[in-house]
């Protein structure tokens, strides 16, 4: 038997285990894949009272209250779906960059997600994990077990940087994974073509799935560092390009900006939820934020 993963550290879990939302953002939050839908049986929560009508199910009838009153009152109650999240996590090359932080990108998103994992499954919830690239490398099919988050703990622990970034594709080929309404949790630094994003996130959309895009980036990518001439090495493509990083600091910084402008757009249009965060912040606003 393999040893037990240890992404999350006894103090994270302590942590989680008390955080104030870790009950409430399944119930209230985004990530509540639940629907309150009115029906009939045991194992749900009382609604209401109404009139009984022939052919209804005699055995809901209450009769203390029939008793009291001499009027035959129905008990109804409230259907609750569970959640299902599926996580995606960017697992390209360009997410082993670290500058500012003492980790990289694919390490936090790694950290990030395996605290969702246990979230989710600690809320009695099945959760599903994709790691990828240019192609989806793992996939943990939807679950609710110890042994299943372990699972998903130990691949996000061992987790490295792969190949290319091409999202929009790992998302065209995950499409016949998902046969109906989830919770998609993209955790990427979603360096790509928006517009093919989009495109591939409209079939999920239309499914009616709530996504969340979570952007991870390293601070020094939101603006050039360094003074003289520099070299700059593609972690992907190993493209190579000299420059002074004090002539090109600001219009870099102002598209760095403009990008992220257009995916807080995108998603508000699109009814999507965008989070973005840095390597050296804490994620626990990005789990209060879900919570909102």
């Amino acid at each position: 038997m393999g040893q037990a993963p240890t992404i999350l550290r006894p103090e994270d879990m302590a942590r989680l285990a008390n955080y104030r939302f870790a009950v409430r953002m399944m119930a209230e939050g985004w990530l509540n894949g639940r629907h309150r839908a009115r029906g009939r049986g045991s194992s749900s929560d009382f609604l209401e009272y109404r009139a009984y009508a022939p052919g209804d199910d005699a055995k809901l009838l209450d009769w203390r209250v029939f008793a009291r009153t001499d009027r035959l009152q129905l008990r109804t109650f409230e259907h609750e779906t569970h959640l299902e999240c599926h996580l995606f996590v960017d697992s390209s090359a360009s997410m082993a960059f670290r500058e500012y932080a003492s980790i990289s990108k694919l390490q936090y998103a790694s950290h990030f997600a395996a605290c969702v994992a246990w979230l989710v499954v600690r809320g009695h919830d099945r959760v599903a994990l994709q790691l990828f690239d240019e192609k989806v490398r793992h996939f943990v099919q939807p679950g609710t077990t110890a042994a299943h988050l372990n699972r998903c703990l130990s691949l996000l622990e061992h987790n490295t940087a792969g190949g290319h970034t091409d999202l929009p594709q790992a998302l065209g080929r995950s499409k016949g994974l998902i046969q109906r309404p989830v919770t998609l949790m993209i955790v990427s630094d979603f360096l790509c073509d928006m517009d093919a994003l989009q495109a591939a996130l409209n079939p999920y959309i239309h499914l009616g799935c709530k996504v969340v895009l979570v952007q991870v980036l390293d601070r020094g990518e939101l603006s050039l560092s360094g003074q003289g001439l520099a070299r700059f090495v593609d972690m992907e493509s190993g493209e190579r390009i000299i420059c002074n990083p004090d002539e090109l600091r600001n219009m870099y910084s102002e598209r760095m900006r403009a990008v992220q402008q257009r995916m807080q757009a995108m998603c508000v249009a699109r009814g999507m939820l965008y989070l973005s965060t840095t390597t050296d912040s804490s994620f626990y606003p990005l789990l209060d934020a879900l919570a909102r």
